[in-house]
């Protein structure tokens, strides 16, 4: 359980769907879009942990950071790469959600907050 003395950690979350036609070309996109994200990523202030996943039996797309505070979690939707992102996967058929950030309330490990 976090202490009031601990930092509020956001949990960014970013999901789409698309059409089970899709799964291979939208899963050659999200591994190609590590070229320029991942680099991007890493330098944003807060950054603890992001990765990207894709889920064929659902076909859906999420990407999932999590970050020291509200403000830092938020550099995701303005991060220029990632904005570059979503047009192409869009035109392969993919839907998203409204991205929404979490505050989370337990962990089963230790991450580093001191990013």
């Amino acid at each position: 359980m976090a202490r009031s003395s601990e930092p509020k950690l956001v949990v960014h979350i970013s999901k789409g769907h698309f059409a089970p036609p899709d799964y291979d070309e939208v899963k050659r996109l999200i591994e190609a879009s590590a070229v320029t994200l991942e680099p991007a990523v890493r330098k944003l202030r807060g950054l603890i942990y992001c990765h990207a996943g894709i889920d064929k039996n659902i076909s859906t797309v999420v990407n999932m950071s999590v970050w020291t505070d509200l403000e830092a979690a938020k550099q995701m939707e303005t991060l220029a790469p990632m904005l570059a992102q979503r047009p192409i996967l869009e035109k392969a058929g993919v839907r998203f959600d409204k991205i929404e950030n979490y505050e989370p309330l337990w962990n089963t490990g230790s991450m580093n907050t001191n990013a």
